[in-house]
Parts: structure tokens; C-alpha cells; sequence
């Protein structure tokens, strides 16, 4: 998903990804845009426009544009949904590839981390769940699979906004509730989610890059 100013992302990262993701795979990426956007020529991108939905409308409903689109997608055999302001910088490769993919977030590692607690939403997380937070930066799985998180967590979205409720994380707090009911069959380090500034005791991987959030929101 790049909408508005985010487009600034996407070149590089496709460039990153032709360079170290599933290099021994046929990859294609889906952009969903209100931009244009220029593409590497080795790369098979299909580009599909989205208008921006203000925030957190832009993040909060990605469910519903992949849900939307799943004509195109369901033609895969894995799907990844990933961030726009993200770079990959080392191989990424069948390590990635199960039923149901998260990635532990890398400022709650060994924590609960920021659940929704909000008892009317959702997504909420109680006292005695919980064992790992994940990130919502880059997550995926089969498929079959990944249209099946779509749909659940569209319903549980749309039921929230219906009663005047909006989780604290978003997309993010109910990809998390939705780890608690289907565990993750395939837990990624936050190699995968390195926030580009920080020192980790991972390697990196997939960076997530520094920027100001709110001069991309606005």
C-alpha cells in the first residue's frame, strides 16, 4: 500500500527485493497506489490504484483492498503483505515460507507488548492471552491463508467501527488478536522488522525505515 507521499518508498524497495527476496522464486509485487510509479524492468509488478483514505484509514483498511483484490491475489502460492517504508539488505529466502507467517515485533521481544485492552473491541487481548507481540510491517503465509486473515479481520474491524471503535494499533491490534486464535505456524526474528536506526542482537534483514510519521501522514 502506497498512497500519498509513500510512493517515495516503493522503487527502492522493489529494487531491494529483485536483489535479496525469494530469489529462487517467481515473484510479483502488487502495488496499490494513487501514484505512478516507476519500476524496475526486471521486475513483474502490477499496479493497482487505491486512493488515499486519510489516516488511519490507510492502515487500518488494508484487509479490505487485499480483500477486494482477491481475484488477482488468490492466483499465488504465498502471499507477504509488506510496508511500503521498508528495505530489504540481506537474503530473505524459503525460511519465510508456511501456512500463517509473523514476525515478532522488535520493541516487545519476550514481552506481551501493546495489546488492544479494550474489552468492547475485537481485537482485544486479555490478561491471561499473550505471550509475543507482532509486528504488522510484514506478515503473510499461503494464500488461501492470508485471504482467510483478510476476511476474518475485516469482519472484526467493520463490527468495531460500527459501534464507534477503532483499535489502538489498528491493523496491527487485530492481526495480533488473530494470532491468538490461529497460532502462527512460522515465527520470524525481527530481523525482518528492523527498525533502521536501532542495534538488535539480530542480523538485518528487512529494515524498516526511519522517516517523520506524521509529514507522510499529512
Amino acid at each position: 500500500m502506497a498512497t500519498g507521499k509513500y510512493t517515495f518508498f516503493v522503487p527502492p524497495l522493489i529494487q531491494s527485493a529483485e536483489k535479496f527476496f525469494c530469489r529462487n522464486h517467481h515473484v510479483t509485487y502488487f502495488v496499490f497506489t494513487d501514484g505512478t510509479i516507476e519500476i524496475p524492468p526486471s521486475a513483474d509488478v502490477v499496479t493497482i490504484y487505491q486512493g488515499r483514505l486519510g489516516w488511519p484509514y490507510d492502515t487500518m483498511n488494508r484487509y479490505h483492498v487485499y480483500d477486494k483484490n482477491q481475484a488477482l491475489l488468490a492466483s499465488q502460492d504465498y502471499l507477504f503483505a509488506c510496508d511500503a517504508d521498508m528495505l530489504f539488505v540481506d537474503d530473505v529466502g524459503d525460511e519465510i515460507l508456511g501456512e500463517r507467517v509473523a514476525t515478532q515485533h522488535p520493541g516487545f521481544v519476550g514481552k506481551r507488548g501493546s495489546y488492544e485492552t479494550n474489552p468492547l473491541s475485537r481485537a482485544c487481548i486479555y490478561d491471561w492471552e499473550g505471550k509475543q507481540y507482532f509486528a504488522g510491517g510484514f506478515y503473510g503465509g499461503t494464500s488461501t491463508e492470508f485471504l482467510n486473515i483478510c476476511r476474518t479481520n475485516i469482519k472484526n474491524i467493520d463490527d468495531d467501527f460500527s459501534r464507534g471503535i477503532i483499535a489502538v494499533w489498528h491493523d496491527e491490534s487485530h492481526w495480533n488478536r488473530y494470532c491468538i486464535d490461529q497460532e502462527p505456524t512460522t515465527i520470524l526474528n525481527p530481523s525482518y522488522c528492523y527498525p533502521e536506526s536501532w542495534s538488535l542482537p539480530y542480523p538485518k534483514k528487512l529494515l524498516a525505515l526511519d522517516k517523520n510519521h506524521e509529514e507522510f501522514r499529512n
